[in-house]
């Protein structure tokens, strides 16, 4: 898709550490957003703190630690996306709109499904444990 042409493209700047630093800066700017706005990511975080102390507490294995923090990831990035997409929809749809309802449903469900599978890994990981 070709720029108009009143607007100039955008040149990629050259690669600094200065640059880089500044992109995690506004990254981390997006975490705290995230984590301001969204409830539901006090919850993940939570979890994620009582998954981690579980961990430890049971001294599981390295294996399964793999296996949770791939689902303690899975679970953030999705709702960090879910995050971005709702307030993407907020800007270009500020009003009621039944669509952008139905794309928030759809993205908030992928959160779910997401956060499920992440509770069944952690009971399959957590309950021999438990039981042993």
């Amino acid at each position: 898709m070709a720029a108009p042409d009143d607007v100039a493209p955008r040149a990629n700047p050259a690669f600094t550490v200065a640059g880089r630093l500044k992109s995690v800066r506004y990254a981390f700017a997006g975490i705290a957003v995230m984590l301001r706005t969204q409830h539901n990511a006090w919850l993940h975080l939570a979890a994620t703190v009582a998954v981690i102390a579980a961990g430890f507490a049971l001294r599981i294995s390295a294996n399964d630690w793999r296996w949770l923090v791939v689902a303690i990831v899975l679970v953030w990035v999705s709702e960090g996306v879910n995050t971005a997409f709702e307030h993407l929809c907020d800007v270009v749809q500020p009003g009621f709109h039944e669509s952008v309802k139905v794309s928030k449903d759809i993205a908030a469900g992928a959160v779910l499904i997401t956060a499920i599978g992440a509770a069944v890994l952690g009971a399959m990981i957590f309950v021999p444990y438990l039981v042993r």
